[in-house]
């Protein structure tokens, strides 16, 4: 009996109703996204792309995307449309969202039709950066955040590295268009085959464009030299590249000597260097091979080459040695589709992360990648790289976010 007793006790004691624990979590907060059309005549690049607006219409947002905006990248309305986003006329509409998520930084006319709090992702092109832009969205007391300065988990820039590498590519094939008879070069194929001895490559600077020059470079056969200022910088392209290579540091007479015999140049600076404004003069340059080709990959940060001009469009500048200088900004937008494809990747989670969090806020809190990003967190300047380089006040974006 008293066995039985003890089983009734227990069975009364698990059929007391009790009340049931559950995970409390943040509510979703549903985005509404606008895409404008770039005005700038070279950018054909979008920041999303038809499947990324799927994706994002599936977890419940709107994406409001200018007519014609991805067009030059070979993205229809009408495959937009299908993906689920609406596709609106005017520039004016696009900037009723409550995120502006474009390629170049707004035009004043575009600032103008920006309103407080809301959330602006942008390159950011700080060389060519000038105060009245800077103060003009301050003044609209809006959040900000840099394609530029965004971190991933590891601490790297997932766009800069990125578009590098898209870049790194792109200037060997634009090397060998333009050493090519299609373009009035001097008929010669970028690499090697069996009896003809390869073109020389010369790579000045190690980073991420550098490296995937470099590796599009070996594809091909071609013999490559590699420069940089930092013997670690050389040691990690070898390292991931996987063999040994021909690489100096930046010494002048080294480095003139690889210029001379030298098919083509393909230079690049880490977008964060400080160093001069060039790295080879114009002397080096007068004493290369007729015919020969440079490809300038940082002229927008200041340029590798002492040379006469930017080019604002693919026309290279050609000097009286048949010398083929290429110093075109933003090559990665002469590969639009694959770029566009490259950005949305990064941004279509990040949006997703930003609604799963609740909102810009609390993302910028809880992601250290985010909030380096933010240069103009609730109309206040947060980046001292953008301040230093424009002689504005800033403010460390811990201390605000403590604040608010």
């Amino acid at each position: 009996m008293e066995g039985r007793a003890s089983y009734f006790a227990i069975r009364r004691t698990q059929l007391i109703p009790r009340e049931e624990t559950l995970e409390t979590g943040r509510r979703q907060r549903s985005l509404s996204i606008g895409i404008p059309k770039d005005p700038l005549p070279s950018e054909n690049r979008i920041a999303l792309t038809p499947q990324g607006v799927e994706l994002l219409r599936a977890n419940g947002h709107k994406v409001l995307i200018e007519k014609g905006a991805g067009e030059r990248a070979n993205y229809f309305d009408r495959d937009f449309s299908e993906a689920g986003a609406t596709i609106v006329p005017s520039l004016r509409e696009v900037y009723q969202s409550d995120i502006i998520l474009k390629i170049s930084p707004p035009a004043p006319a575009e600032v103008e039709l920006m309103s407080p709090n809301q959330l602006l992702l942008s390159f950011l092109y700080m060389p060519g950066q000038e105060r009245e832009s800077i103060n003009a969205l301050l003044n609209k007391r809006i959040n900000a955040i840099a394609y530029e300065f965004l971190k991933d988990e590891a601490g790297c820039y997932p766009v800069v590295r990125s578009m590098s590498e898209i870049e790194g590519y792109a200037a060997i094939t634009i090397a060998s268009e333009y050493l090519s008879k299609a373009h009035g070069g001097k008929g010669v194929l970028l690499g090697g085959i069996t009896g003809v001895t390869p073109a020389e490559v010369v790579v000045i600077g190690a980073g991420t464009a550098g490296e995937f020059a470099t590796r599009a470079a070996l594809g091909l056969g071609c013999q490559v030299k590699i420069f940089d200022n930092s013997y670690q910088n050389l040691k990690e392209l070898e390292r991931n590249v996987g063999q040994r290579l021909f690489t100096s540091i930046l010494h002048p007479s080294v480095l003139s000597k690889a210029l001379k015999s030298a098919d083509a140049v393909v230079a690049s600076l880490r977008y964060f260097d400080s160093e001069p404004g060039f790295f080879i003069t114009a002397d080096q340059i007068a004493k290369m091979k007729h015919g020969s080709v440079i490809v300038d990959l940082s002229v927008g940060n200041g340029g590798c080459f002492e040379q006469p001009s930017v080019a604002h469009s693919d026309q290279p500048y050609i000097n009286e040695r048949g010398v083929v200088h290429y110093s075109v900004p933003n090559i990665a937008s002469r590969v639009a589709r694959t770029a566009s494809i490259a950005l949305s990747n990064i941004f279509t989670p990040m949006l997703l992360h930003m609604a799963d969090s609740g909102g810009i806020h609390q993302l910028i809190k809880e992601d250290t990648g985010v909030s380096h990003g933010t240069y103009i967190y609730k109309g206040i300047l947060t980046n001292s790289y953008v301040g230093n380089h424009l002689n504005l006040p800033f403010k460390d974006i811990g201390l605000l976010l403590a604040a608010f």
